[in-house]
């Protein structure tokens, strides 16, 4: 864990897909910890890992964890959730997460066991949020507020955005890709709306989904932008060539392979899920 700044720690998750080796640790997980308690910002892909995460908080501080933030649905940020279940907290998460998360659950359990494999797996269960996050909203850590808003459809239909407003740090998961390329499972020009709202929001660093602990901001969130918009320009091009699907996961956004780690684990079904957004506007 790195402390980035006081009281804020962040496990940088590796860039990798799942496996036994890493646990499900490929997503970036925090907490923050305040003169009271302390709250959790997403626990990883696995039980295992979770277990890892609250013993490294066990280290740090003895006061209750109160809070686990999940700031989206995917599986290498909630499956950890159940390592905190006998803290008793919150899981909070936006209003729209239980839903689609009990959905997917059956499906984002058997991709993770097959994935881990049998031993790492053990323990790892779907844990829905018990608090939904309508509209802007504060928790308090005891002297440390959060700032808990709810966005708008854009990397998925569920993303939280959280402002510790003591250190003025954004932790925004997967609205924010640094280094790992952006994965879309919502609505590629809704998040390019959301980039366009999140520049104006003040704040002296941030902590990405995906990416190194701490990074400056705004400017960090250039090139994800800059990524989703040449997808977008690509394939309304191609649509308006009449060119088909598969050329365009061929082509569009290919200018930006070299810009990105995983591009070949993630960017054609980014280009999918873009086309079959794009063709129908």
């Amino acid at each position: 864990m790195s402390e980035i700044a006081p009281g804020l720690f962040v496990h940088q998750g590796r860039h990798e897909l799942t496996s036994a080796n890493n646990l499900g640790g490929i997503s970036n997980a925090a907490f923050i910890i305040g003169e009271e308690a302390v709250a959790v910002i997403d626990t990883g892909g696995s039980y295992r890992f979770g277990q890892s995460l609250r013993a490294a908080i066990k280290e740090k501080t003895d006061r209750p964890i109160r809070y686990v933030i999940n700031t989206h649905m995917h599986p290498d940020h909630v499956l950890g959730n159940a390592a905190f279940k006998t803290d008793n907290p919150e899981f909070v998460a936006h209003y729209k997460m239980s839903r689609a998360l009990a959905a997917r659950a059956e499906n984002y359990l058997a991709a993770a066991k097959n994935l881990l494999g049998d031993a790492a797996f053990e323990g790892t269960e779907v844990i829905l949020p018990t608090r939904s996050i309508e509209s802007l909203e504060t928790i308090d850590l005891g002297g440390r507020q959060l700032s808990l808003d709810p966005q708008p459809t854009a990397h998925t239909d569920n993303d939280l955005l959280i402002l510790d407003e003591r250190t003025q740090t954004l932790l925004l998961g997967d609205l924010l890709f640094v280094e790992h390329i952006p994965a879309l499972d919502g609505s590629i020009l809704g998040w390019l709306q959301v980039i366009e709202k999140l520049r104006k929001v003040g704040a002296a660093s941030a902590v990405p989904g995906h990416g190194p602990a701490s990074v400056s901001w705004p400017d960090s969130i250039a090139p994800e932008e800059r990524y989703l918009q040449k997808v977008v320009t690509d394939i309304r091009e191609i649509i308006a060539s009449g060119g088909t699907l598969a050329s365009a996961t061929k082509t569009a956004g290919f200018s930006e392979k070299d810009a990105w780690q995983q591009f070949d684990d993630y960017h054609a079904r980014n280009v999918s899920a873009a086309f079959a957004e794009l063709e129908w506007e």
